[in-house]
């Protein structure tokens, strides 16, 4: 192994050159020159998207299709009280096949049977046929049998 100075004796002790004509890159840019090249732009979002986990919609028993319904009519009957409901509801996933289950909480203004929409205060629009189940004191009232069981809130 050669020493550097003798190897590099004719250049070692001259002053480092600074242009005139631009400005000196900062460190972080010199830096940002040698770090790892990207070859496939995207692949690392497309993987975490490919391993992000959606629920399939399930479908409702004739029972709790009937429960859903008395539910539905006892809400409908009481609007005007203006209860607060925990719908719980599916959503699509606008990326891939499936959805998710989600609850949303709040006080119902009104329900379009003909167009099939629960509309809040909030000024979300709920489609009937995504809703799984309604929670709330109002459905305390509501006698099922066969041991279901209504969550209060």
């Amino acid at each position: 192994m050669s020493d550097g100075r003798t190897e590099y004796g004719d250049i070692i002790d001259h002053e480092h050159h600074v242009s005139q004509k631009r400005p000196q890159m900062s460190r972080l840019n010199r830096a940002a020159q040698f770090s790892p090249f990207a070859a496939l732009t995207g692949y690392d979002s497309l993987v975490a998207e490919s391993a992000r986990v959606t629920d399939t919609r399930k479908d409702l028993t004739e029972d709790e299709i009937e429960a859903l319904n008395a539910k539905l009519n006892l809400l409908q009957n009481n609007l005007s009280k203006h209860p607060v409901v925990t719908i719980l509801h599916f959503v699509e996933d606008g990326k891939k096949a499936g959805g998710s289950y989600i609850e949303t909480k709040g006080v119902i203004r009104k329900i379009q049977p003909y167009e099939r929409i629960l509309i809040m205060e909030s000024g979300a629009e709920i489609p009937l046929d995504d809703i799984v189940d309604l929670s709330g004191r109002l459905f305390c009232s509501l006698d099922f049998s066969e041991g279901e069981t209504v969550s209060h809130d």
